[in-house]
């Protein structure tokens, strides 16, 4: 294949930043400039991503983070919010999945408690140094893209009928905002100005007013403002009353925390992703994967043999994961090589598999949901977690030259999930429509439980347990795949980051979706032009029910990497998108 970059690489030894929005990059830049370590920068940047990509995500979401302090170990902070006391298997009687959109399926808002956590244990700033940023994009306005635009016409009739505190935002003087324009959003500038005005306030060092910047959020004003909206029925997309289950008491009683990552070695590397409260683990499983099946070079094959990984780990993923506080996830069996080994003999290279296929684990069954296949499943016109086409989660990655890194997934909150809270400036989000309502399930809901997520940040250390790249793309399900992908190119040989992220991307839909209505699509494989019409050919001859995406439409990458020999740094970010970039020197 020949090489092809849309832009360099960036090098240097000072700091590298990358996102999927030039401003958040731009952001993060600017703290590491003002002295700030890496921490500082992703939390900064985080916060503005909530800003200036209000259809990706937002203050009511959440945040897994992956990171690694100089001269320490890879930790893992869930900013995954729990589901609420009253969400039961009763409160959802009648109903085959939780709703997509909607105040019931609202977790706490894990988010903000993570990334304020983050600051005061490894960052240097204060609460007002990195909500400066955000504060004066949402006061002054920032510019609205294509993505947008779109997402906030398609949501106009319900905004208008509906959700009037999202039309008093999102849709200035009763229009929707031209692509170009600027967008403000007064109501959460001030709330944020209100937190950091309560922080200060407090007294105390760097640390207490980080402290009281928490409790502003999950027993203060905020936690109040949340309960408040949610005392009388609040309307679905529909129009159709629903009374929110998430009480300030919920918001109380949780806090981000930290735990140690899931990894796997992978030659002279070793893979660190979440635990099974998310979907990392499955990337774990398809590098082992690739291991048995001696994936590697491009073309035919390596798409052929990538898809059938994905297709077995994913369906492990729906038969397994779970948050482990509830359930027995027997991960040590599952990401064992001689496992990947018995599922890898599963694998025709001469024929695509139709089937979804989880394996059985110490002698136990599996679980098995049910199939909603592509076009039976009833449609949902705010639901979860859009496809890429239409915009889905951020990603930021950060290193600087002491040799701080840190990979983040922010997400959820969107403009599209709920109703706008007048009085803060942002929706609730709907993570809980990613459990099941069947107590068989290791992902079924129960009250205080984690939701299995898509969100996948990830981070690379090398043999000595120094970290030498942080990477990750938004895309739901397709997360671990198109990030699986690039890192598969980079382990195996492909210097050049962009060069990695610029290639040819491809993912199957062929497991059960993780966002109503759970569609499945058995056979399926989206692939882009680039990769060729021979192989494509190839590939729809061995069976796969190839679908054609436009040019440059899957995945929107980032990456940052760190030479521990030379210091060097460098960093990329996909242009797919024509937002995400690099900054850094």
């Amino acid at each position: 294949m020949p090489r092809f970059t849309t832009r360099p690489q960036l090098r240097g030894d000072f700091g590298m930043v990358a996102s999927t929005h030039w401003l958040a990059s731009a952001t993060g830049m600017s703290v590491l400039e003002r002295g700030g370590n890496a921490f500082d920068a992703a939390v900064a940047a985080g916060f503005t991503l909530q800003v200036v990509e209000p259809h990706l995500n937002g203050p009511g979401g959440e945040v897994p983070v992956i990171f690694q302090a100089a001269g320490g170990p890879p930790r893992v902070l869930c900013g995954q919010g729990v589901a609420p006391a009253a969400a039961t298997l009763e409160a959802f009687s009648g109903m085959d999945r939780v709703p997509g959109s909607g105040v019931l399926a609202a977790t706490v808002p894990g988010s903000f408690d993570a990334w304020m956590l983050l600051l005061r244990d490894h960052g240097t700033m204060t609460v007002r140094d990195v909500l400066d940023h955000a504060i004066g994009l949402a006061e002054r306005g920032y510019p609205v893209l294509d993505r947008i635009s779109a997402a906030i016409a398609a949501l106009e009739p319900v905004f208008t009928r509906h959700w009037t505190g999202s039309a008093a935002v999102y849709l200035p003087h009763g229009r929707v905002p031209a692509v170009g324009t600027r967008l403000r959003n007064p109501a959460l500038a001030a709330a944020y100005r209100r937190i950091v005005t309560e922080a200060e306030s407090g007294g105390g060092g760097r640390e207490a007013r980080i402290d009281a910047a928490r409790r502003s959020w999950s027993q203060g004003f905020v936690a109040e403002s949340v309960a408040a909206f949610l005392t009388t029925p609040v309307p679905s997309a529909e129009g159709e009353p629903q009374r929110g289950l998430l009480t300030s008491q919920d918001m109380a009683d949780w806090s981000a925390s930290y735990e140690d990552p899931v990894n796997v070695p992978y030659g002279a590397h070793t893979v660190h992703k979440t635990g099974p409260w998310g979907q990392g683990p499955s990337m774990l499983q398809q590098l082992r994967l690739a291991e048995a099946l001696g994936t590697s070079g491009e073309g035919a094959d390596f798409v052929h043999r990538v898809t059938e990984a994905a297709k077995l780990a994913f369906a492990d993923r729906e038969a397994w994961y779970g948050d482990p506080d509830f359930t027995d996830v027997p991960l040590k069996d599952l990401l064992s090589a001689g496992y990947a080994a018995d599922r890898a003999a599963l694998v025709d290279d001469a024929r695509a598999s139709l089937e979804t296929r989880p394996g059985s684990v110490a002698g136990r069954t599996p679980f098995t949901p049910p199939l909603y296949l592509s076009g039976e499943a009833p449609a949902d016109r705010t639901t979860g977690e859009p496809t890429v086409r239409r915009g889905d989660t951020c990603h930021v990655d950060v290193v600087d030259a002491h040799g701080n890194m840190v990979s983040a997934t922010p997400s959820g909150g969107w403009l599209t999930s709920s109703p706008v809270i007048p009085a803060l400036g942002f929706p609730l989000g709907t993570r809980a429509q990613m459990f099941w309502l069947d107590p068989a399930s290791p992902n079924s809901l129960e009250p205080g439980k984690r939701p299995r997520t898509t969100l996948s940040p990830t981070l690379v250390t090398r043999e000595d347990g120094q970290a030498v790249l942080a990477i990750g793309t938004p895309g739901g399900d397709q997360q671990d795949q198109w990030t699986f992908t690039a890192l598969l190119r980079i382990l195996n040989g492909v210097e050049d980051l962009q060069e990695a992220l610029d290639a040819p991307m491809f993912h199957t839909n062929a497991f059960p979706s993780s966002f109503h209505p759970r569609e499945t699509i058995p056979g399926d494989l989206v692939v882009e032009p680039g990769l060729g019409e021979e192989t494509i050919a190839e590939l729809r001859r061995r069976g796969h029910r190839v679908q054609l995406s436009a040019p440059w439409s899957l995945g929107r990458l980032a990456a940052v990497a760190r030479d521990p020999e030379t210091g060097e740094l460098r960093a990329a970010a996909d242009a797919r998108g024509a937002q995400g970039y690099a900054a850094g020197r």
